[in-house]
């Protein structure tokens, strides 16, 4: 939340959606402030730009959004971009429905740190999960057996994204004590729409 006040103190009155949020913390605080909020989660048996008939939620993949083009001020994910098998499409969609001086903020493990960034599942050409490195789960809102770990992202990922989507991309590191900020992956990417 504390990158969201800096960079776009006016949110509330902003047109903002968010892929996956996990029920809690600024989740919970955007959906209770903001009007113009919205959000969506990925449902592999329900066809995208649908609601989810016993959720009530709609089902978005965001290697394929089903957004018009420049429809957001502010497009949230929260520990999501691990999880996505075409991480490249994935920030070009966004940066599509991002309307001109929208951003994209953005939480995701920097396990790699200063190494490269890499892929530990694919899917082939049938749509088949293809296993690069052992399989490793994180947890996930709409599943309890996890979401699979596609990439272990490292520093590199501030040029991925510029490159892939065309939005201007820097790393925030907040470490306050007192705000009870300190962790061990503090990054928080902002990655802003010209």
């Amino acid at each position: 939340m504390r990158v969201i006040d800096m960079y776009m103190p006016n949110y509330c009155r902003k047109k903002i959606h968010e892929s996956s949020p996990g029920g809690r913390g600024v989740s919970v605080k955007l959906g209770r402030n903001c009007p113009g909020y919205s959000y969506s989660h990925y449902f592999p048996d329900v066809p995208v730009g649908k609601v989810h008939r016993q959720r009530g939620e709609l089902c978005e993949s965001l290697e394929a959004l089903t957004f018009a083009d420049k429809k957001f001020d502010l497009f949230i994910t929260q520990d999501v971009m691990e999880h996505v098998f075409d991480p490249a499409a994935a920030f070009r969609e966004i940066a599509r429905v991002l309307k001109p001086g929208g951003m994209h903020i953005l939480t995701v493990p920097l396990v790699n740190k200063c190494k490269p960034s890499r892929q530990r599942a694919a899917r082939d050409a049938d749509g088949n999960i293809q296993h690069i490195a052992e399989p490793t789960y994180h947890g996930n809102p709409i599943d309890d057996r996890g979401s699979l770990v596609t990439m272990d992202w490292g520093y590199d990922i501030v040029e991925f994204v510029r490159n892939e989507s065309g939005l201007s991309t820097h790393m925030v590191a907040i470490d306050e004590i007192e705000r009870g900020i300190r962790a061990e992956y503090i990054e928080v990417l902002v990655c802003l729409k010209p």
